[in-house]
């Protein structure tokens, strides 16, 4: 009896466990639901940008939902930076754009868009970077230097030098760093899948030039100066061989097409 009785409670917690798991399945459902609609809506500029949206009360009619199904999917588009709660006030438009699908779209960019862009914020971070380096951001970016020199002294070969990307990142990025912008970091850090997997291409062909230690130390040389124009314009002939290689390569394809 006991032992029927224990595997009847047993059943009974079974069942009980895949109904919870049915549910908490159905309230995902739910919320990725209400993300999605709302997601569509910030798109669409329904509440434009600085804008109070409606109450959870409010939204939770408009779309057939409970309020704390509403409070969920709130959660997440603040998290993702489209809303901002302000205790007190209301939830407010922070952006219309979702910053995943921006990401998204940059993955999706060819070399050439990447390499504009890397060279856009790169310059600028060197400009910056002349006025406010300190001497810890010089020995960083010497670092990453000399590392990625002397994985290109081992492995001459050109397949090898894939292995130097993650270096070459690591210089580009304490360059970046070094103007000491919180925002620029930010940016180019959320840019910077993007910018791996253009250098990735760029190392695994051929016809890309080699990276050259020399103009990278002369960046690092012109920033250690203080003088922001020769940053910017060492930085931008640094970039200006890759970015002229992939022009030439895209108008060849385009040409044999």
């Amino acid at each position: 009896m006991s032992s029927a009785s224990n595997a009847g409670n047993a059943g009974r917690g079974t069942a009980g466990n895949g109904g919870d798991t049915l549910q908490t399945a159905g309230r995902r459902s739910l919320v990725d639901t209400a993300i999605e609609q709302l997601r569509e809506q910030l798109s669409a500029g329904v509440w434009p940008v600085g804008t109070r949206i409606p109450t959870e009360h409010e939204l939770a009619e408009r779309l057939g939902i409970g309020r704390n199904t509403v409070r969920e999917a709130i959660r997440v588009l603040v998290h993702a930076g489209m809303l901002v709660s302000r205790q007190g006030e209301g939830t407010f438009v922070r952006s219309t754009s979702d910053p995943a699908a921006v990401l998204r779209g940059v993955q999706r960019s060819g070399v050439r868009d990447v390499l504009e862009v890397r060279a856009a914020l790169e310059a600028e971070g060197a400009r910056l970077a002349a006025l406010r380096h300190t001497p810890e951001d010089i020995v960083r970016m010497r670092a990453a230097l000399a590392r990625e020199a002397e994985v290109i002294a081992a492995h001459p070969e050109r397949a090898g030098r894939e292995a130097t990307v993650e270096h070459d990142l690591e210089f580009h990025t304490a360059v970046v760093e070094a103007a000491h912008n919180p925002a620029l970091t930010e940016v180019y850090r959320y840019f910077g899948a993007s910018v791996r997997e253009s250098m990735r291409t760029a190392f695994g062909d051929h016809e890309m030039p080699e990276v050259v230690v020399a103009t990278h130390a002369a960046l690092v040389d012109a920033i250690e100066s203080g003088d922001p124009d020769r940053a910017e314009a060492a930085c931008r002939r640094l970039l200006a061989e890759p970015t002229a290689t992939v022009e030439q390569l895209l108008a060849a394809i385009a040409a044999r097409k």
